[in-house]
């Protein structure tokens, strides 16, 4: 009876979606560990402990010669942390809470914003992750050395981009066939250890195995990555426009999916998960 009558203003609303998003973000961070600080060093472990696996296998295999010439380091974190990113989005996307989970019963929180903040956790994660360690290698390795930094930057944003439209995708279908979805997830992930092109060089590729690659838009990614870093290398089998516009198609078509399971939600399905 005396409640009292707010604007709803658009900047009003905007604010309450971006303050919302961040607190969600933020909880998103510490589900790995209760310490924000915990989170971030696992989380940048787990980089250096993929970096260093490939690092001695290019070495006991002999296969350092099909690199770039140039830092060997840079070349692994180009294929790497892209990698890592775009899988790790996908995954957190995947992950986030649905219609039918409890916290969409909380005043002004929605699905949206479950996507958005899982996705934003898993980009801070990798951010500072990724800046601790090139800064690691700049003091006690070998000063680093990036051809365009700015670009370099976008090509990274565009890997965390696509895998977060991929698990939009996979997020609007994971209620109908839970156990499908899984195992297209597990099978996509296994699939890019080798066709995201981060073990091998795009331009070194004969012309018949290209079309085995170029449909993924990570081997894209990577390839562009790699000609924004080094000097002495121009990628001729990629393009940037290809992952972004694809990308773009995958998260509107994930959307509309979304919005479709959004209005046919149970709590049923969340039971029997």
């Amino acid at each position: 009876m005396f409640e009292a009558k707010r604007q709803n203003s658009s900047f009003r609303m905007m604010f309450n979606l971006a303050e919302m998003t961040f607190h969600s973000a933020a909880r998103k961070v510490r589900q790995t560990h209760r310490n924000a600080f915990m989170a971030i060093i696992v989380s940048m472990f787990q980089s250096v402990l993929f970096i260093a696996a490939f690092y001695l296998m290019f070495n006991i295999l002999g296969t350092r010669g099909i690199a770039i010439r140039g830092d060997f380091m840079i070349y692994l974190l180009t294929g790497i942390f892209l990698y890592l990113t775009h899988i790790k989005a996908l995954g957190a996307v995947m992950g986030s809470e649905g219609a039918a989970s409890p916290m969409m019963m909380h005043a002004q929180m929605n699905t949206i914003v479950a996507i958005l903040s899982s996705a934003l956790s898993a980009l801070y994660l990798q951010t500072i992750s990724l800046f601790v360690i090139l800064f690691v290698i700049h003091v006690a390795i070998n000063p680093v050395e990036i051809l365009h930094w700015d670009l370099a930057f976008l090509m990274y944003l565009l890997a965390w981009f696509s895998g977060c439209a991929i698990g939009v995708i996979l997020f609007a279908l994971k209620p109908w066939v839970p156990d499908l979805i899984s195992i297209i997830q597990m099978i996509y992930v296994r699939a890019n250890m080798i066709a995201s092109g981060k073990m091998f060089v795009a331009n070194m590729l004969p012309s018949a195995m290209i079309g085995l690659f170029d449909w993924n838009p990570l081997f894209h990614i990577i390839d562009q990555m790699r000609g924004v870093v080094f000097v002495n290398y121009n990628p001729h089998h990629s393009n940037w426009e290809y992952p972004l516009y694809f990308s773009l198609a995958m998260l509107t078509l994930g959307l509309m999916g979304e919005f479709y399971t959004r209005k046919h939600a149970s709590l049923s399905w969340s039971a029997g998960r």
